[in-house]
């Protein structure tokens, strides 16, 4: 069924911080709904004050009904995290506000780990939960959204390399200068959902957010 997930990748001070949310239809296909990237240089409070502004947002509340029992039945959005490195002093801020989270911790290895403050999950396995659909044509974008172009430069951008060594693959940017928040934070979103797919959620609809149009 369908529901929707934020992806929040946490950047520092010559880094961008970006947000995604992006939909499962419960038909197959993701929708990639939002898309921003904050302004270099914006304090970590702000930027807990509009994530927590973003997860109230009432268009992201799931709803549905059990035929079993007559009341309405409601889902927040999912929201996954990005906890390396500056991102766990804006994990605290988030908790502050009282906003339930998966917290990420991206890594360079292969298996992911579980452990009391979060997940660590291997960079190649968030990159793969964004490139599967993408290539596909089951991720599917508003094109007017303003930062669409940017994330398109960056999935350019972006390459698999092989270490020829240990035969072991990771994923970088092919210049040191390019930035990679937006396809992080639509990675993080994609990769919460293919592994919370099997939910039975129906939403309200998304009343005033753009049509998503196919790449």
């Amino acid at each position: 069924m369908r529901r929707f997930y934020v992806g929040l990748d946490l950047g520092q001070s010559n880094d961008f911080t970006a947000i995604a949310v992006v939909e499962d239809t419960g038909e197959g296909d993701l929708h990639l709904r939002h898309l921003e990237r904050y302004a270099l240089g914006t304090p970590y409070p702000e930027q807990a004050d509009r994530v927590e502004r973003m997860m109230r947002r009432p268009e992201l509340v799931a709803t549905w009904t059990d035929p079993w029992e007559p009341t309405l039945k409601r889902a927040l959005p999912v929201l996954v995290v990005d906890a390396t490195g500056v991102g766990k002093a804006v994990v605290d801020l988030l908790k502050e506000r009282n906003l339930r989270f998966e917290a990420v911790t991206i890594t360079g290895g292969n298996s992911m780990g579980v452990s009391r403050g979060g997940v660590s999950v291997p960079k190649r396995d968030l990159v793969v939960a964004l490139e599967v659909p993408f290539h596909s044509g089951d991720l599917k974008v508003a094109e007017v959204l303003a930062d669409w172009p940017a994330l398109k430069q960056e999935l350019l951008s972006f390459r698999r390399k092989i270490n020829l060594k240990t035969a072991h693959d990771s994923y970088e940017h092919w210049r040191f200068s390019d930035h990679d928040d937006l396809v992080l934070a639509c990675a993080l979103a994609c990769w919460k959902c293919r592994r919370l797919r099997g939910m039975r959620i129906v939403p309200k609809a998304m009343a005033g957010w753009p049509k998503p149009r196919g790449f």
